[in-house]
């Protein structure tokens, strides 16, 4: 069931929006809750992929800042 919702916005944003719907066939409705619907997939993470979650907290409890990986890259490689 779709109900109204009514905005109140300065005259020049809704001339812009307006404008960009008609660049890409909608309406600003039709914009409004696409952008709604991005906000709740937003407060859904993704799920990993596969190689990254086998690697999720490989180096937990690790002791690894920024001056500890220039050692080791130092050693490494100079």
């Amino acid at each position: 069931m779709q109900t109204k919702l009514t905005l109140r916005l300065e005259k020049q944003l809704i001339e812009r929006a307006k404008a960009h719907a008609k660049k890409r066939g909608k309406s600003v409705s039709q914009m409004v809750a696409d952008y709604f619907a991005l906000l709740d997939r937003a407060d859904r993470p993704e799920p990993l992929p596969p190689i990254t979650r086998s690697l999720y907290g490989a180096l937990k409890g690790a002791a690894v800042d920024e001056d500890t990986y220039r050692e080791y890259r130092d050693e490494k490689y100079l």
